[in-house]
């Protein structure tokens, strides 16, 4: 099983900003994998097919923005 990876090295900056209490369990767990763990919290993940897919998701409970390879915003 082969891995994708980011040549661009560009980041996403993800923030929940919803909170998951009475949601479905699968958007729930989805949360929880992108390593979001209370409100307001930031993560930045790579910018690959699947964290897009999970962000899609779960697009209502949360705020994206893309940054650089470096954390700054491009």
């Amino acid at each position: 099983m082969s891995e994708q990876t980011n040549p661009s090295g560009s980041m996403l900056r993800i923030k929940l900003v919803r909170s998951t209490i009475g949601r479905p369990g699968d958007q729930e767990r989805t949360v929880k994998a992108l390593g979001l763990r209370r409100m307001h919290h930031t993560v930045e993940r790579p910018d690959t097919p699947s964290i897009r897919g999970m962000v899609t998701k779960i697009r209502h409970l949360v705020e994206v923005e893309e940054v650089g390879p470096t954390g700054t915003m491009s």
